[in-house]
């Protein structure tokens, strides 16, 4: 037997692991079944170059609860160690196997999925046991067996073992502040978060089956009734992972099906099946595979987030990939899987490295060819489809400008009439019509097609295209359009009245003098409250409505980008809601106004008109909404 100290730099290097290596002490599972998975594959690609004479065959790694003992059994069927080896990575703290592995066969191993680096998943064992066992038996027949034994002190034990088989068996003994890892369903649960692709079988457990060959028999009785045995149960291994999953086959490979069934193994409680995905693999500049989908999408953007997932070598990581995936992409779904991501020591979390550019980079463009290629390929069907995603392209053209570029080849304009444009086809549709006397294209739009009916009809009746941008991020997306295209200007429908959006050359006379507007505007400031609205008097044609309501288009817009996190708006958010009121005096009202010499007559006129304007904008509430119901049966008697 061996006693001695573990090489370490600090004495008391075990509280510290356990207090601050890992965020959370669950991972020490993720760890040592990594450790497993190592050691399996580098026998794998020893006994495939014809540097171990064991033989592979189809080892798994098994996990096992003793929970009368309170322990807990990580077994694995991979390299094994001699006891020379384990005085060299287990006593050494920060000495990496996988890392001096992988340097020793850097050119026939780089792509054996090794994942281990830092040296230290070992030890987040002892964050969970007051006891760890290591039982090891080499693949090199003529090494004995070796059996370690540490306390969570730095002092070991080491000597011989009776072990015959190659591979690995880690004891834990359970300590008391962590009995919720003897329980078959936490365990279960733990297996199932990180090592659900891990690329070498994992047992816990059997469960029974029906034998598939067996065939039941069937029989009948004297009256002719059929009776079927029943089926034949054979008990087998349970296997809770799947090696192979979709992210890490060819794309060549995979059909739709195949796509849908990962996508529900994924996220086995989300039913609808997802609009389309897109398949990352590339080898150079760096290593990453992987799957995005693109599920329906709600206008609560939060709520999308934090649904892909990030593996390193099947691994799984996080599912927080800010800065691998550009943020505009977080509300997708899928895996990220890549051994070049620089992770931080414990596997939680990024270190800043030029890689991650790279990979946020990569992963930008090839979504934005996806899209293209979608486009191209189905029109049709990306229409019918650009309701539910259109959210992250609008958030991507407002966050990364190589999308934004990318994006006039996809990013879709619908009209409240359910046409789709590019941009270039809304330009060159309306650019005849809707450019104003001082040559600036004005691009109508309407963020409601009900709230906003009338003011759409009243485009309409002029030729002009009124799209329906409805996302909560329109009004910082045309600001950005405003800022990138030449001489363009969008306009809310209720932005002011249609003739004011799209100045032509054209003028309609005023029907009433000077005096009379004079007369007319007095009036009206008398009753109008001066503090909501903002009076102007427009001649217009005389079927157009004689008190319109707007919503300057300015101040409603800084508003509502304030409201969505636009930088610097916060003076907008604070200001109170402003709008004008554009009567037309040339209507057949304002001349009935005017001509009513009873003051009381006109200003119940002048109210009540205001209040239906009010009414169409859906500004009319409570007790004034009260009062207008009251004063309109009042005035049909």
């Amino acid at each position: 037997m061996t006693k001695g100290s573990i090489n370490v730099s600090v004495e008391n290097i075990f509280p510290l692991i356990k207090k601050f290596l890992y965020s959370d002490h669950e991972i020490f599972l993720r760890e040592l079944i990594s450790n497993g998975t190592d050691a399996t594959l580098k026998l794998k690609h020893l006994t495939s170059i014809g540097e171990s004479k064991a033989e592979y065959g189809n080892p798994k790694i098994e996990v096992k609860i003793d929970k009368e003992g309170k322990k807990l059994h990580i077994i694995d069927q991979g390299l094994g160690m001699s006891a020379d080896e384990v005085e060299k990575y287990i006593n050494q703290v920060a000495f990496s196997g996988a890392e001096e592995f992988l340097d020793k066969y850097k050119d026939s191993a780089k792509d054996s999925g090794i994942i281990g680096h830092f040296g230290l998943g070992f030890y987040s064992a002892f964050m969970v046991a007051e006891k760890v066992e290591i039982i090891t038996k080499s693949h090199r027949e003529e090494d004995p067996a070796a059996h370690w034994t540490c306390d969570g002190s730095p002092e070991f034990t080491l000597e011989t073992a009776d072990k015959t088989d190659r591979g690995t068996e880690i004891i834990l003994h359970i300590a008391e502040d962590s009995t919720e890892f003897l329980e078959e369903n936490r365990i279960s649960e733990l297996l199932s978060k990180y090592n659900k692709f891990m690329p070498v079988p994992i047992k816990f457990g059997t469960k029974e089956i029906n034998d598939p060959e067996f065939t039941p028999a069937t029989t009948k009785d004297e009256d002719g009734k059929e009776t079927t045995e029943p089926h034949k149960k054979i008990t087998v291994d349970n296997i809770i992972n799947n090696p192979t999953p979709a992210w890490t086959k060819q794309p060549a490979d995979l059909e739709e099906d195949d796509y849908k069934s990962f996508y529900s193994e994924l996220y086995p409680s989300q039913f609808e099946d997802p609009l389309f995905n897109i398949h990352l693999n590339v080898d150079y500049p760096f290593n990453l595979t992987g799957i995005l989908y693109f599920p329906k999408m709600s206008n609560d953007m939060q709520m999308q987030k934090d649904k892909i997932q990030l593996y390193q070598n099947q691994v799984y990581v996080t599912d927080n990939v800010e800065g691998i995936v550009p943020e505009f992409l977080t509300m997708l779904r899928g895996v990220i899987d890549s051994p070049d991501i620089p992770l931080n020591v414990s596997r939680s979390y990024l270190q800043a490295d030029g890689a991650v550019k790279k990979i946020s980079s990569y992963i930008t463009r090839k979504v934005a060819d996806k899209l293209k290629s979608l486009f191209n390929s189905n029109r049709e069907d990306f229409e019918a489809k650009w309701s539910d995603i259109k959210i992250v392209i609008e958030y991507g053209m407002l966050s990364e400008d190589k999308f934004f570029e990318k994006a006039d080849a996809f990013a879709l304009y619908p009209t409240v009439d359910g046409a789709h444009y590019t941009y270039e086809e809304l330009f060159n549709k309306i650019k005849a019509n809707q450019t104003d006397k001082d040559g600036k294209l004005v691009i109508l739009y309407a963020s409601n097609k009900d709230a906003q009916h009338s003011y759409i009809e009243s485009a309409k009746a002029k030729g002009y295209e009124v799209l329906l941008l409805d996302s909560p991020i329109v009004s910082h997306l045309i600001q950005k359009l405003e800022s990138s295209k030449e001489n363009i200007t969008f306009a809310r429908v209720d932005g002011d009245h249609i003739n004011n959006l799209i100045k032509k050359d054209e003028t309609t006379i005023s029907k009433l003098d000077e005096e009379q507007t004079k007369t007319l505007d007095a009036l009206l400031k008398e009753v109008i409250p001066a503090e909501k609205f903002t009076v102007q008097l427009e001649s217009m044609d005389s079927s157009e409505s004689p008190f319109t309501i707007t919503q300057p288009e300015f101040m409603r817009r800084m508003k509502e980008m304030q409201a969505t996190g636009g930088g610097g708006m916060q003076m907008f958010g604070n200001m109170p809601e402003m709008y004008n009121l554009i009567v037309n005096t040339n209507s057949d009202l304002v001349s009935d106004i005017l001509a009513t010499e009873v003051k009381e007559t006109q200003e119940r006129l002048i109210t009540q008109s205001l209040d239906l304007a009010r009414l169409s904008q859906g500004l009319l509430k409570g007790e004034e909404l009260t009062n207008f119901i009251k004063r309109s049966y009042e005035m049909i008697k």
